[in-house]
């Protein structure tokens, strides 16, 4: 049985990610907490009795339905298993066991992400201070997260995306429930994160733990605006407990949309005003990256963002290697009567595949379907048992002609 279907399993799971993450750091994966003795689970340190029931259902029923949406939404499954998992992210206290992306995910590690929050009630200079401040970061070789909440979150992204850069955008959602103009230009541009597998009902309580994974992605938070008491603040507060750099922009004195930010200023937070003061900050750890010479024209300067209907759309990720179960050569499918399950999509990759182990490039080339479809296709495959991956990107059947 494929790993991935362990970690659809956890991701899947109807527990907290608090729970997910005390079960990894007992069994170190979604695989070795599956195959775990049956009640191991009710002495896990830090999971609730309640919590440990539902886990040892160890109930699979959903994989292949999250697989199936997957495909279709063009998702790519990233597992903490798998090389293309940001280590930065991995590292914080309750890491998301997988990450469904849509869009290009960057190689986190190697860049200098800051997230831009403020409030969804922003007044017109919060949502011109996130505007720049973001466009500002692209152009000194940033780049930006956003949780494309109305208000500063998405003029940020706005910001980031007119500079000509990339958008990690971290949704509190499935999928499916984020499709507007914007979410749209960032999976294009970028690529939009979330933590929920197709067809998860969403929850109040997911918009805070999308949090976590904003601020673990990032090396830097700036608070542009927010009320004292707002779920921005709690944004800042979960950066500091990761031990993030927290900037804010300051505001008038009497504002209360200003009074968060100016808050953290007094506990701490470095005071900005540009988007270069804040990469001025990481220039040291990424000096290939970071640019903070030259002149930075302000936002309205810039070239006018391409429209929706003509953008082009983002390379799509590489296949990510996953853990399977290489080992056993044995289990093969039958030619004959398991091909007629098969799509026509599915049957194109396996004709593509051949008798002999083949690189994914050649699949894609071969098939003539976009990148983001034989990716798809290929996990829904593997979860099936009708292929394989092995070493240098190549994948093999595991269907036998008769």
């Amino acid at each position: 049985m494929p790993a991935v279907k362990q970690w659809l399993w956890l991701s899947a799971a109807g527990v907290s990610p608090r729970a997910k993450g005390a079960l990894l750091r007992h069994y170190g994966s979604a695989e070795a907490a599956f195959y775990a003795p049956e009640g191991d689970f009710a002495a896990v340190e830090g999971l609730s009795r309640t919590e440990a029931e539902v886990l040892e259902r160890r109930d699979l029923s959903r994989c292949e339905a999250i697989a199936g949406a997957c495909a279709r939404q063009g998702l790519s499954i990233v597992t903490m298993q798998d090389a293309a998992y940001p280590k930065r992210l991995k590292n914080i206290f309750d890491p998301p066991p997988v990450l469904y992306v849509l869009g290009r995910l960057p190689d986190v590690d190697a860049n200098a992400p800051v997230a831009v929050i403020g409030t969804r009630s922003a007044s017109p200079y919060g949502l011109k201070m996130g505007r720049e401040i973001a466009w500002q970061i692209v152009r000194c070789g940033g780049l930006v997260v956003s949780g494309l909440t109305h208000g500063v979150d998405a003029a940020a992204a706005r910001g980031a995306l007119l500079a000509g850069g990339p958008v990690l955008g971290v949704l509190g959602v499935p999928h499916e429930r984020e499709s507007g103009p914007l979410a749209r230009d960032v999976a294009a541009a970028g690529c939009l994160i979330s933590e929920y597998p197709p067809g998860t009902q969403p929850r109040p309580h997911f918009f805070r733990e999308r949090n976590r994974i904003a601020a673990g992605l990032s090396v830097g938070v700036v608070v542009v605006e927010a009320p004292e008491k707002s779920g921005t603040r709690l944004f800042a507060l979960e950066a500091l407990e990761q031990g993030k750099e927290l900037f804010a922009v300051p505001g008038n004195a009497d504002a209360e949309n200003s009074a968060g930010a100016i808050a953290l200023i007094k506990e701490g937070a470095r005071l900005v005003t540009c988007g270069r003061e804040v990469m001025a900050e990481f220039a040291p750890l990424y000096p290939d990256r970071v640019r903070l010479s030259g002149e930075l024209p302000p936002p309205e300067q810039a070239p006018p963002a391409q429209p929706e209907s003509t953008a082009k759309p983002a390379p799509k990720p590489e296949p990510k290697q996953k853990t399977v179960d290489k080992g056993q050569a044995g289990g093969y499918i039958d030619w004959k009567e398991q091909l007629a399950a098969l799509t026509a999509d599915q049957l194109k990759i396996v004709s593509a595949i051949g008798a002999d182990a083949a690189h994914i490039d050649d699949i894609i080339e071969a098939t003539g379907l976009p990148t983001a479809t034989v990716l798809a296709q290929l996990t829904v495959l593997e979860i099936k048992g009708y292929v394989r991956r092995e070493a240098g990107k190549r994948l093999a059947l595991n269907i036998v002609r008769k």
